[in-house]
């Protein structure tokens, strides 16, 4: 049984499609980031970089119960595991790890600070939003790309690579918006195959079930989300 402690955020919804499209029994324990719960000593256990998702399989390495955390890992701990959704074959296989890695280097950090900017920082921050709209819209243009060649990131396989690159891609009409997304045609198309999967669906239900049992960032306090985005009093400078 594999414990998943999460909440909806995309580099989460990554771990809720990968378990459903394997089939593996879970259950989910919520952890409300706005409200700091990632800070709490126990989860600091599971995760001493106090960041959801985390994964524990009652059933690990050697029948013992092992902990994952980051969300790359988690996908590549769990198509190993199962076998499935990562090639066995050396070439393909590394091709997906490749686009894997694009998605943790490059799509999630680079999306991640487009929306805190966006969303969260104050006025007077025009470079920072330009800088991480630029670099969205850079790599998005390398996917596109990719996907114009390739049925999936990986090549011919649905692999863990889209998966995780789904849950960030799959917001490009809301963020940067419908002109921009209109000018990737591959990904869209990438996209709504990927909406039809019944795994994904599932998935997507499970996010919308814990999302209402979590705090929404608009509601959070702001000297919890002074903790959690390191300024204030947690500011190093």
């Amino acid at each position: 049984m594999i414990t998943l402690y999460g909440m909806g955020s995309p580099n989460v919804v990554k771990v809720y499609i990968a378990l459903e499209e394997l089939a593996v029994a879970y259950t989910v324990q919520p952890v409300d980031v706005f409200t700091g719960k990632q800070f709490d000593e126990a989860f600091l256990k599971l995760n001493p970089n106090a960041k959801v998702p985390v994964i524990v399989d009652s059933e690990g390495p050697g029948g013992k119960p092992y902990t994952v955390f980051e969300s790359g890992a988690i996908l590549l701990y769990l198509a190993e595991k199962a076998g499935k959704l990562l090639p066995s074959d050396m070439a393909a296989k590394f091709d997906t790890i490749q686009w894997l890695m694009t998605q943790m280097s490059t799509v999630g950090p680079m999306f991640g600070q487009y929306v805190h900017f966006v969303r969260f920082a104050p006025p007077g921050n025009e470079y920072s939003r330009s800088r991480y709209a630029t670099q969205v819209h850079r790599v998005c243009e390398v996917i596109d790309r990719r996907l114009a060649a390739l049925p999936y990131l990986g090549g011919a396989e649905y692999t863990v690579a889209d998966i995780a690159t789904y849950p960030w891609l799959r917001m490009l009409p809301a963020l940067p918006g419908q002109e921009a997304a209109a000018k990737l045609p591959n990904i869209a198309r990438w996209v709504a195959e990927i909406n039809e999967r019944p795994a994904v669906k599932k998935a997507l239900a499970q996010v919308d079930a814990v999302r209402a049992r979590t705090t929404p960032f608009d509601k959070a306090e702001a000297a919890v989300l002074d903790k959690v985005f390191g300024r204030g009093q947690y500011a190093a400078a």
